[in-house]
């Protein structure tokens, strides 16, 4: 049976030295600068085996000492790798745990913080819970599945002190000159902005794989978590050790699309840009065409418009010009906009000296990272907004300061079922 992706929304809706952690010497604001922040690795596939645990092998202050991953060979070959590591860097390292519930590595007093890289409806409930154990978080955006999940992920890090990094690593100037860009549409050389475009993938759909032989090493249950019940499929979780993103992301039911895939990148910058870390849109007008997947329009309380669609990256367009922004790439029309250097005068963003390393020097100052909680909840939002106008086709009025609808009847949409006993947790 085929279920379009507004029947599926409309159903589902409702509601060196000898390791000593921070934890154990008893921090609770601050730790001492020169202490060793112990990390858990929970999910190992592509991306924690590319970037995330390379980046933390070689953090002199780190160490990884647990790993929780929901497939055996993935896990077993994360475990290998931090081991080897250690032993070539003849470090007094007594091993790297292995899990299968990351419930248990939350449950160690002596783990500082948690690096995850689940699939994206994986995110959410480790991050609240990590910051209910005392736990700093690291997760990959986009940062959660629903509206809901952003608002109470907040909420978490908020009362329980903790410091939550967003994976968007453009922040950090990674891929490009994101600082730059917003540096300079700061500084006011486009002069008042009047448009955005972001170009991006579009909405998820139903998963409608077809069964397959199960694969013996993968805690398929687990894997699912909050996602409904359904048989085994490779596409979603490959079958041991790959290099290659799973496709997962195409699904409703574990990610909203390329949409909110790269656009947790790129709506992220526009965000940063245009000064609105800690707001949104109010309008979110979807495209005449009921089944396009771009075009979707968001009206800021200012007037901005910002479109889902055009050329790669950003697009900034104000009354002096236009710039464009996407991995390694920075053009404006005209070319002075960009190729001018910025006078003492105007506007200069703090540095990030990398992702991993300003999430792990806000972990010892306790100040905001670059890619704190809250600006990562705002950008994926707007994303959720968007995807809920296509699939709903329907022109959306948003509240960002009360997080809410205007129209009560669409206050369904904020979040949606989950299979049992996998609920968001109370903060």
């Amino acid at each position: 049976m085929t279920i379009s992706r507004r029947t599926f929304l409309k159903s589902s809706a409702a509601i060196a030295p000898v390791i000593v952690s921070a934890s154990a010497l008893g921090r609770t604001k601050k730790a001492p600068a020169g202490d060793r922040i112990t990390v858990a690795m929970i999910g190992c596939g592509k991306m924690a085996n590319d970037y995330h645990i390379p980046e933390l092998l070689r953090q002199p202050d780190v160490q990884l000492v647990a790993i929780g991953e929901v497939d055996a060979a993935r896990r077993e070959h994360a475990k290998n790798r931090v081991e080897a590591a250690y032993s070539s860097q003849k470090l007094d390292f007594k091993g790297c745990d292995t899990y299968v519930d990351y419930r248990e590595i939350l449950a160690r007093p002596d783990i500082d913080a948690v690096c995850i890289a689940t699939p994206d409806h994986w995110h959410a409930i480790p991050i609240i819970e990590a910051c209910k154990a005392g736990k700093d978080v690291y997760c990959e955006k986009p940062l959660t599945l629903t509206i809901e999940e952003a608002r109470r992920c907040i909420e978490a890090a908020r009362k329980y002190d903790r410091i939550v990094q967003t994976g968007s690593q453009q922040r950090s100037n990674v891929f490009g000159q994101f600082r730059e860009a917003v540096e300079i549409i700061r500084s006011g050389r486009l002069g008042k902005i009047h448009r955005v475009t972001v170009g991006v993938g579009g909405p998820s759909a139903p998963c409608d794989l077809p069964e397959e032989e199960m694969e013996p090493n993968l805690d398929w249950d687990m894997w699912l978590g909050q996602a409904p019940l359904r048989p085994y499929n490779s596409v979603l979780s490959p079958r041991g050790v790959h290099n290659h993103f799973p496709n997962w992301r195409s699904y409703i039911e574990y990610s909203g699309g390329g949409h909110t895939d790269m656009g947790a990148h790129h709506y992220d910058i526009a965000q940063w840009a245009l000064g609105m870390d800690e707001s949104g849109p109010v309008e979110i007008i979807p495209p005449d065409d009921p089944q396009a997947t771009s075009g979707v329009r968001y009206i800021y309380e200012n007037g901005v418009e910002m479109v889902h669609g055009g050329l790669s990256g950003c697009t900034f367009h104000g009354e002096n010009g236009t710039l464009s922004i996407d991995r390694g790439k920075l053009e404006s029309d005209p070319e002075e906009i960009v190729k001018t250097p910025l006078a003492d005068d105007e506007v200069h963003l703090p540095h990030s000296p990398g992702h991993h390393r300003n999430w792990l020097d806000c972990i010892k100052s306790r100040e905001a990272p670059v890619a704190e909680v809250e600006k990562g909840a705002r950008t994926v939002t707007i994303i959720h907004l968007g995807n809920l106008a296509y699939w709903h086709h329907k022109t959306l009025k948003w509240d960002p300061h009360a997080w809410k609808f205007a129209d009560e009847a669409d206050s369904q949409f904020i979040d949606r079922e989950r299979r049992d006993p996998w609920q968001l947790p109370d903060v």
